[in-house]
């Protein structure tokens, strides 16, 4: 994610900000452009300071504005939802406190993910629009009564992506990862797993070349599923981190696929942060200097993946122990050994070949 500054003071702001806690003007987010804006009122719209359209457009926040859960801008004559809500399709009840506090670490999560699915050029539609392949998001609680046509477990199917709102309450999630026996369970890290999926459907399956190269890399994705499951679930492979990113990674390569595009989008949106930061490390003493870094890569358009890595790796060292300083987990508790990173290659090819 990009570091995003008021137009209107030069403030630094957050992605989720509506309003700038310097000089006080209400800001939005241009979908289109990638950019938080300052906003000034103009006869019930708003003009954004950083639209750079000719001549000037008017804009007005997203229907779910209301709900404190979305800051983007619909052009004035155009949806009422943003291109993030569109895609919603079942939404936690909103009569109850707890519902709507999930919901909006929900959608701060979801609105990341198709920030970075904006970034990374990928198709986006919603199944309002195209049905059959289209991407559509349920958000279901298990206190209250499911819908028909939805699943109450987080996953995907044919482009349904299905969050249980358990998984924004931290308390859960933290007993889930316990039970799952988890090294990181996020609610960002369910959405890049799933889309995950999603995009394999998309972009893998529909190209027999590209499914070939897959499968040497991934394995057979034609072994059955639930059977591979099962087989986990009961005999955990002891043995993955030797070619796995995680163990769910080493159940089926479906998920491997999943895991490992989950852990490229980790990669792009922090690398992202931290160059636009200018991030730089120089350690002290001669034999450190394989920590030496300045990180100035912007991944999603960089096309050398080993020197993408060269400048995250560090990075995830330097964050880590800044962590443990602070009695915190590590921030990223994986080891990218050669078999993944191979993997994380192939997608990272598959991506930049697409946007370019």
């Amino acid at each position: 994610m990009k570091i995003f500054s008021c137009q209107q003071c030069g403030q630094t702001v957050l992605f989720e900000n509506t309003y700038c806690e310097q000089c006080s003007s209400p800001l939005g987010f241009l979908p289109e452009q990638l950019v938080i804006s300052a906003l000034k009122s103009v006869d019930n719209t708003w003009y954004a300071m950083a639209d750079k359209s000719i001549p000037a457009k008017r804009w007005y926040y997203c229907e779910n504005h209301q709900h404190n859960v979305c800051n983007w801008l619909v052009e004035e004559g155009g949806s009422s939802f943003c291109m993030a809500c569109e895609l919603n399709r079942h939404i936690p009840h909103l009569g109850q406190i707890e519902e709507r506090q999930a919901w909006q670490q929900l959608e701060f999560a979801k609105h990341r993910l198709v920030y970075s699915l904006l970034r990374l050029k990928l198709p986006l539609v919603n199944k309002q629009n195209a049905p059959e392949e289209g991407l559509s998001f349920d958000f279901i609680s298990e206190n209250n009564v499911v819908p028909e046509d939805a699943n109450a477990m987080t996953g995907h199917a044919a482009g349904q992506v299905t969050i249980n709102a358990a998984e924004a309450n931290a308390a859960d999630r933290e007993q889930m990862r316990e039970d799952m026996n988890e090294s990181y369970r996020t609610v960002i890290g369910h959405f890049r797993h799933e889309i995950g999926h999603y995009y394999w459907d998309q972009l893998v399956f529909t190209d027999k070349n590209i499914l070939a190269d897959f499968r040497a890399l991934f394995g057979d994705d034609s072994v059955d599923y639930g059977k591979a499951l099962k087989a986990h679930y009961e005999t955990p492979n002891t043995e993955w981190q030797k070619s796995f990113v995680s163990v769910y990674a080493s159940s089926h390569p479906w998920e491997d696929w999943a895991e490992t595009w989950a852990h490229y989008m980790h990669i792009a949106d922090t690398l992202e942060t931290a160059s636009d930061l200018g991030l730089s490390f120089q350690p002290v003493g001669s034999n450190r200097q394989n920590l030496a870094i300045m990180v100035n890569i912007d991944p999603y358009h960089h096309d050398n993946f080993d020197e993408i890595l060269a400048q995250y790796i560090p990075l995830t060292f330097a964050v880590n122990n800044l962590n443990r300083g602070m009695g915190q987990p590590d921030l990223y508790p994986f080891i990218l050994v050669p078999a993944v990173r191979e993997k994380l290659a192939f997608i990272h090819r598959l991506l930049h070949a697409r946007s370019n």
